[in-house]
């Protein structure tokens, strides 16, 4: 069968390389035609695509960039009806795939949606686009399932695929040493953007803890360039493709909110979320938005387990001492590795992929 899958950030990319392989595994006809990245291009999907061209973060960027998302959106129409797949699958990136799915619907593509948008924290009124142009709901998050059921919704809970990455970076995988010293490991995200606001008030930290030797995760499609004029002369380390194996070895995280704040509670690493953007699009965001943290690990348990610096409270001082304290307040170390290991018990021990896969395939042959 032919299968279009759709990713828009480099979270969405991961998890879509992951369900390509077993697509090419569990059907021996599979052809991939994708929108991603890297990862999925060398799981053996042919990319239109880079979602390094198409990631806008917040109202206000979206809105400067309409003109080339409206473009974006005309050539996945024309390149997916010259394609003609079996089924379309989204995964998150709900602002480009919610408007691609009423398209699809209406043309009689198959849609099958991988990752559930959040509708749980705004705008819950897309369930009922989501239940009129989505053939085969498919979420990563054990509550996701009783919030849809409220909406009379069936979907269908195959785990989240980062614990199966996980567990096999931890189990397969030998830690290879960055440092001498101590790490503390920077996330500063994956989009442009982000990366310039909250990069360099990470890097202020490095000044106060001249003990730790600071390595950032370099985003894959992100020059070197980019963060090398932020890091200027400071004793920083910059790592590409290596991020699982520094979590693996850090002491503690500085972590752009976003699928990482979860990975790094995965390894069982200390860390601070922090999140910042443009000042209209957060006040909006503050008005739309229906949850109390911004977390996936705070929203999954429920509970503020990880400190969350956000906008405004993204300041030299506040992280310094939240930093502080998860190097040192070994009773905070102990409650936060216990509420992790919580964490791994709620998200199950499902092969998502593998699952996914499965029920995208049976869709296809309906």
């Amino acid at each position: 069968m032919k299968y279009y899958l759709i990713a828009g950030e480099a979270s969405g990319d991961l998890h879509g390389s992951n369900l390509i392989k077993e697509l090419l595994r569990q059907d021996a006809a599979a052809d991939v035609r994708c929108w991603g990245g890297d990862r999925m291009q060398a799981a053996g999907g042919t990319l239109v695509k880079h979602y390094r061209d198409m990631a806008f973060m917040g109202f206000v960027e979206v809105i400067k960039h309409l003109g080339e998302i409206k473009g974006n959106i005309d050539l996945c129409k024309k390149d997916m009806l010259a394609y003609a797949p079996d089924v379309l699958v989204l995964i998150d990136y709900p602002g480009f795939n919610m408007r691609i799915a009423g398209w699809a619907h209406q043309q009689g593509i198959k849609v099958a949606y991988y990752s559930s948008p959040q509708v749980w924290a705004w705008k819950e009124n897309r369930v009922k686009k989501i239940k009129r142009d989505v053939d085969k709901m498919l979420v990563m998050l054990p509550f996701e399932v009783d919030f849809y059921k409220k909406w009379d919704y069936e979907v269908t809970y195959v785990g989240h695929p980062l614990i199966e990455v996980v567990r096999h970076e931890q189990e397969e995988v030998p830690v290879r040493p960055l440092a001498a010293k101590p790490i503390i490991a920077l996330l500063p995200g994956s989009r442009t953007q982000e990366i310039k606001v909250k990069l360099p008030i990470m890097l202020t930290m490095v000044k106060h803890f001249p003990q730790y030797t600071f390595v950032i995760a370099q985003a894959s499609a992100q020059p070197d360039s980019l963060y090398k004029d932020m890091i200027g002369d400071a004793d920083v380390q910059l790592v590409k493709n290596d991020t699982y194996n520094l979590l693996k070895q850090a002491k503690a995280g500085l972590i752009t909110s976003g699928t990482a704040t979860l990975e790094t509670a995965l390894f069982a690493l200390p860390e601070v979320v922090c999140y910042k953007g443009n000042a209209i699009s957060f006040w909006l965001a503050t008005k739309l938005v229906n949850v109390k943290y911004i977390s996936l690990v705070n929203i999954i348990m429920d509970k503020p387990v990880v400190t969350e610096l956000i906008q405004h409270d993204l300041t030299e001082d506040k992280l310094k001492a939240a930093l502080t304290r998860l190097l040192t307040d070994e009773a905070y170390k102990k409650e936060l590795k216990q509420d992790y290991e919580t964490l791994w018990q709620k998200l199950g021990n499902k092969n998502a992929s593998q699952l996914a896969a499965a029920e995208i395939i049976k869709l296809g042959s309906k």
